[in-house]
């Protein structure tokens, strides 16, 4: 494989998704990504969940925006700066979401090339930040689909239980399904283990068969189980921000210089083409 750096410029657009619900999807992006733009890494966060998780996490109120990322992905879009929301986090903007988004999927049925349109939504705004996180919502969905045919990769959090394990599989179909049909550029870059408890021995035999099955896939950093998430999540802030000393933080700190280390190996981004909307 070439070795390359980024082009500055050039955003890496990463989708965090995992069709399991309540895996730290969602705390993993808000934090991954604070901790990318501690780095002085730009970090744009798009929330593509109608539940609007990732926006409340960030002290949106986001039952009261007057525009979301529904109305990009509508036909009469606005101008994305006009939904962009800055964030507590220096060099971290959002693209909010709220319950409006449940009814995308069902206009988008009749769009043509309806996969492709939040690429057209990302494509234009892609020389403003280095790192692009996709929250995607807990089902293989169409949005989900949007998610993973603009991305160039997907960091998959699971919880080290039974029923996590099972689901990767069906998850890596559907990448495989996206590689082939809609984007190549697709891949696995990790999986992140969340919630992670060594005490229990169900949790250490589901990560030992993960490490079995994935390998080098498995970041080395796994996230512990603590109250200080949701803590954070209520106060509106990154662990990063809230409760910057803690175990939480430092190890989304490691996980985004991974996640750093990892791009600067990986072949440098071909300029997309373009897409007419």
């Amino acid at each position: 494989m070439v070795t390359a750096e980024v082009p500055y410029g050039e955003a890496r657009i990463i989708a965090l998704c995992n069709q399991k619900g309540g895996v730290g999807k969602t705390t993993s992006t808000v934090n991954l990504g604070a901790a990318l733009a501690e780095c002085g890494q730009r970090v744009l966060l798009v929330d593509l969940d109608p539940q609007g998780a990732l926006s409340a996490g960030l002290g949106v109120a986001h039952n009261d925006l007057t525009l979301t990322i529904y109305d990009l992905l509508g036909r009469d879009a606005p101008p994305i700066d006009e939904v962009l929301v800055n964030t507590c986090v220096d060099n971290m903007d959002l693209l909010p979401s709220n319950i409006d988004l449940s009814a995308a999927e069902i206009q988008m049925v009749n769009e043509v090339a309806r996969e492709q349109l939040l690429r057209r939504v990302l494509d234009p705004i892609r020389d403003r930040y280095d790192y692009i996180l996709i929250d995607c919502q807990p089902a293989l969905s169409l949005l989900t689909v949007n998610a993973l045919a603009c991305a160039d990769g997907v960091i998959i959090p699971m919880e080290c239980e039974f029923f996590s394990l099972r689901g990767l599989a069906l998850l890596t179909d559907t990448m495989e399904k996206v590689h082939d049909r809609l984007n190549p550029r697709l891949n696995l870059l990790g999986i992140v283990v969340t919630m992670f408890d060594s005490r229990l021995l169900h949790a250490r035999q589901v990560l030992a068969r993960v490490k079995e099955v994935f390998g080098e896939r498995l970041y080395d950093t796994m996230i512990s189980r603590t109250v200080r998430f949701p803590d954070a999540s209520i106060a509106g802030e990154p662990i990063t921000t809230w409760a910057p000393k803690s175990r939480g933080a430092e190890q989304y700190r490691a996980l985004a210089r991974e996640v750093i280390a990892q791009s600067e190996r990986l072949p440098a981004l071909e300029q997309p083409a373009a897409v007419s909307r």
